[in-house]
């Protein structure tokens, strides 16, 4: 069971699993390694469950993305070309309504994140995952990013901004997220 140690400026001792099974302790600067070693001991139960858990999610997850067979290059052309015929009519409604306009459109199939927008550049990113989720919640995507070309942060502003737009976005993300998790059909 790999073990990753990490000294930081905390008062106690903190354990994670990550998403590939690893044991991560945070420990306070200078504090023993036989210590943390019984700490970890102490707690090898806990560890199992978690791992049990995380080991579970990753399933669910893999077999999320699955369901977007992106095999063959035909696959991914035919997927980003979806993707396209989806958000392209979004973007061109809520760019006249939020007076913004992007300069390009990048579509990959990254898992990390459904959107993203560089703001210096103005161009947008999505995911092509995205063709596994309800218009409604890819709205709410396009949404997002596009009110990052105004808002490039996650400030009061910005969630001010894609309310405006977007009212039911709060709804829309938690919905992404219950889907995505493998909860739904």
């Amino acid at each position: 069971m790999p073990i990753i140690i990490t000294y930081r400026r905390t008062q106690r001792l903190s354990m994670r699993i990550a998403k590939n099974g690893d044991v991560r302790v945070s420990a306070p600067i200078g504090y023993p390694q036989a210590k943390i070693e019984q700490f970890v001991m102490q707690h090898r139960e806990w560890i199992e469950k978690a791992r049990e858990v995380t080991s579970q999610r990753q399933n669910k997850r893999k077999a999320f993305y699955a369901r977007l067979p992106l095999d063959t290059r035909q696959q991914f052309k035919d997927a980003v070309q979806r993707t396209n015929a989806l958000v392209m009519p979004m973007i061109e409604k809520y760019e006249k309504l939020m007076g913004v306009r992007h300069t390009g459109i990048h579509y990959s199939n990254t898992t990390s994140k459904w959107g993203s927008c560089a703001k210096a550049t103005g161009k947008l990113y999505f995911s092509i995952y995205l063709l596994l989720l309800p218009e409604w919640c890819v709205e709410h995507v396009v949404v997002h990013e596009l009110a990052h070309l105004i808002e490039p942060n996650h400030s009061p502003r910005f969630h001010q901004i894609v309310e405006r737009y977007f009212p039911r976005w709060r709804e829309a993300r938690a919905e992404t997220k219950r889907i995505a998790a493998g909860f739904a059909n």
